[in-house]
C-alpha cells in the first residue's frame, strides 16, 4: 500500500513516533539520533556543517515543547506532509512542523522535517 493511500490516524501512528525522535534528538542537541530515520536521499543532500551549528546555536531547536497539534496533512505523488503546530519552552509564539514521509526499499523514511 502507497503511504498516501493511508488514511490520517494511520499515517499519525506513524509519524508521531517519528516526530517525537526529533523533537528529543533536536532538544538533546543529538545529531546522529536526529537524522536516524531519515531516507539515503536526504543525508546525502544535508549539510553536516550548516545542521551541527544548528544544534550549537538555535535557541528554538535545542528548546522544542515536546506538546504539539496535529494540523493536518497533505498527499502528493509517493509522498505525505504531516503538519503540526509546535512551541518552544524558552520562545513566546507558534511554530509550524512539517514532517514528509515515503518508503524508500520497502520501509517508511524520513524525507523531510523543518519548523518554520
Amino acid at each position: 500500500m502507497s503511504i498516501i493511500e493511508k488514511t490520517d490516524d494511520e499515517i499519525l501512528a506513524i509519524a508521531n513516533p517519528f516526530w517525537s525522535h526529533l523533537i528529543k534528538a533536536s532538544n538533546d542537541g543529538k545529531y546522529g539520533e536526529f537524522v536516524r530515520h531519515f531516507s539515503y536521499r536526504l543525508l546525502k543532500g544535508l549539510n553536516e556543517v550548516e545542521v551541527g551549528k544548528q544544534f550549537a546555536h538555535s535557541e528554538l531547536t535545542r528548546n522544542l515543547s515536546e506538546s504539539v497539534e496535529f494540523i493536518g496533512t497533505i498527499r502528493r505523488g509517493d509522498y505525505v506532509t504531516v503538519l503540526y503546530r509546535t512551541r518552544s519552552t524558552k520562545k513566546k509564539g507558534e511554530w509550524l512542523g512539517r514532517l514528509v514521509l515515503g518508503y524508500e526499499d520497502g520501509e517508511i523514511k524520513i524525507f523531510g522535517a523543518s519548523i518554520f
